[in-house]
């Protein structure tokens, strides 16, 4: 959708409609800022002995590996060597769209006897593309305190913070893997690029929100108005096969008031379905 129009995005989540059966969690309605999918990076981390950190912000479920590599067990996810001074592992992550957290998931899938059995996560707010040092010497506020995580789980956590946060950084004490960093929150866009022309009003990045829909048996909802074209059937929102005489549905928040120019209905990869 498109519009000349721009404003403020959206302050609260909406609730959401009912009809799926069962609801899913309220935090997995919201993105995950942090994912690959919506260009969340991991763009540092002290140590990745093991498994690499980009592996923490990819879209799908960690996978147990059966492998060997040169350095030891192959996992899917970020893993670090065992310390042996005083301290703690870090990685910090750059929100493919900023905006404010309510729920945090340190996912330790298959990770049991390796796991760290401790983390916290902090956030920033630094305009542009700040370095690796900038980010360094960026004031932090704690989202999430020292917590004890379980291995082999997905460890959810509620947050409450106000902050507009666009980078994240995850502590494990004192060291470990850790397979997938979920950072479910409601996007809040930068307001000044969209003054600028039209835009896409229902985009995620500009401050589009889901609030409510019939079913999302196969798929997410607010992957109908993430960044970017679909790679396969599974980025996009798909329903149960009805059995009735209703119809499904799926409502959107605009990030803002506008005038519709253009509204695009894309069914890639949807062929027979």
């Amino acid at each position: 959708m498109t519009s000349r129009t721009s404003g403020s995005p959206p302050a609260d989540e909406s609730p959401s409609a009912a009809g799926s059966p069962p609801a899913a969690p309220v935090f997995l309605e919201l993105p995950d800022l942090a994912s690959r999918s919506l260009s969340g990076a991991v763009i540092a981390a002290n140590d990745e002995f093991f498994a690499e950190k980009e592996n923490l912000v990819l879209p799908w479920p960690a996978a147990a590996v059966a492998d060997f590599g040169h350095k030891g067990k192959v996992y899917d996810g970020w893993e670090t060597r065992r310390r042996r001074e005083p301290g703690h592992d870090w990685a910090t992550v750059r929100l493919g769209v900023p905006g404010r957290v309510h729920r945090v998931v340190i996912d330790t899938a298959w990770f049991t006897g390796n796991f760290p059995p401790y983390a916290s996560l902090e956030a920033t707010a630094v305009e542009g593309h700040p370095s690796v040092a900038d980010l360094a010497a960026a004031d932090w506020v704690p989202l999430l305190q020292r917590v004890g995580l379980r291995g082999g789980a997905a460890n959810s956590f509620e947050v409450d913070s106000a902050i507009r946060a666009t980078h994240v950084r995850l502590n494990i004490f004192p060291d470990g893997g850790v397979a997938r960093l979920r950072v479910h929150g409601v996007p809040i866009a930068d307001p000044r690029p969209l003054d600028v022309g039209p835009f896409d009003l229902a985009a995620l990045e500009n401050g589009g929100r889901i609030i409510g829909c019939s079913n999302e048996f196969y798929g997410a909802p607010h992957q109908l108005i993430g960044r970017g074209l679909v790679q396969n059937m599974g980025g996009g929102w798909e329903t149960a096969r009805r059995r009735d005489d209703g119809n499904d549905w799926v409502a959107v928040s605009l990030a803002c008031a506008g005038v519709v120019a253009l509204a695009e209905l894309d069914t890639s990869y949807f062929l027979g379905n």
